[in-house]
């Protein structure tokens, strides 16, 4: 699942063509979305949302591939404004190998994020643990083209790991001023990373919430469920009336309680009896209309199923979550 992406094992077949570079959507006032994508034969970029702020450009999140950055760039110079801060909801490379062009772009762009890169880019941390494998496959001349790009990548990214560190560390939830702008900026620990962040507008009352909801199932591999809920539940009390999450459509305050209460059934059907295609079933049926057709119903009920396995595999949460 989401992992595959990350760790690159994913048999990649014949390419498509690379997708566009995303557009920009204004959702509120300075406020423009640039969806992310989940191409059939690459990982996925997550979404980004760009701030118009009095001193330059806010990018929450960048995106994992080229073409996504180009996006951001491409935005920055429609308006003929720096960048001039990345804040990176975690560190999941889909949403942050971006920082590497974005930064070279405009070098005086500062990273705000958590400390929690650090782990897994420490000896035995989560990206460091797929490096060797991923250079291996670059020696190995049978390694299919796309595969080779998607490797290529990051390795790019891990080479230029600094670019994934923060600038200012954000240690704990507060108001900050970024490029002039004020954000309440949110930190959940031991959620989908050993630290997540998530911007809340209050001028606006647009939540940009990163994997804290993913479309079409929670991506559960690097995740401390129980805390996970805790965070949905905290966001749940912030008055909000748009929630931009790591992947899928914006939400209204409805369907983000939707997805809130899935998450919720969804870890008890684990915690149960019942069998994991009985709890894919039940996740599937309680998120309703957020999805969207029947190729997304059934994406989210193999997702679903793969992760009952693996959280139960692993005593409800992840190899990596830190508490159990």
């Amino acid at each position: 699942m989401k992992l595959l992406f990350f760790a690159l094992t994913l048999t990649l077949v014949q390419a498509a063509p690379s997708p566009s570079p995303p557009a920009a959507r204004e959702i509120a006032p300075d406020t423009f979305l640039l969806p992310g994508a989940v191409p059939a034969d690459r990982g996925p970029d997550g979404n980004t949302v760009v701030l118009v702020a009095p001193t330059g450009l806010v990018a929450i999140d960048t995106g994992r591939h080229p073409w996504h950055s180009d996006g951001i760039l491409a935005f920055a110079r429609s308006r003929q404004r720096p960048v001039s801060a990345i804040v990176n909801t975690h560190w999941h490379l889909d949403h942050s190998s971006g920082n590497r062009r974005v930064k070279a772009a405009y070098p005086e762009a500062k990273v705000y994020t958590t400390r929690a890169v650090d782990g897994a880019l420490a000896p035995g941390g989560f990206l460091v643990r797929n490096v060797e494998a991923a250079r291996e496959r670059l020696r190995d001349p049978n390694t299919p083209q796309v595969r080779r790009e998607e490797t290529e990548l990051f390795i790019a990214t891990m080479d230029a790991a600094d670019a994934l560190r923060p600038d200012i560390a954000v240690e704990r939830s507060a108001a900050f001023i970024i490029a002039g702008r004020r954000l309440s900026v949110r930190v959940a620990a031991d959620a989908v990373t050993a630290a997540d962040l998530w911007v809340y507008d209050e001028a606006t009352s647009v939540a940009v919430i990163g994997d804290l909801v993913t479309l079409p199932a929670p991506f559960f591999e690097t995740a401390c469920p129980a805390r996970w809920q805790g965070a949905l539940d905290e966001l749940w009390a912030t008055p909000f009336r748009l929630a931009v999450p790591g992947h899928g459509a914006p939400m209204s305050r409805a369907e983000f309680d939707t997805y809130r209460r899935a998450f919720g059934n969804f870890r008890g059907c684990v915690a149960s009896e019942n069998t994991a295609g009985a709890c894919a079933a039940n996740w599937t049926k309680d998120l309703g209309t957020l999805l969207t057709g029947e190729a997304d119903r059934r994406e989210a009920t193999d997702y679903a199923s793969y992760y009952v396995d693996f959280l139960r595999k692993n005593g409800g949460a992840s190899p990596d979550c830190q508490a159990k």
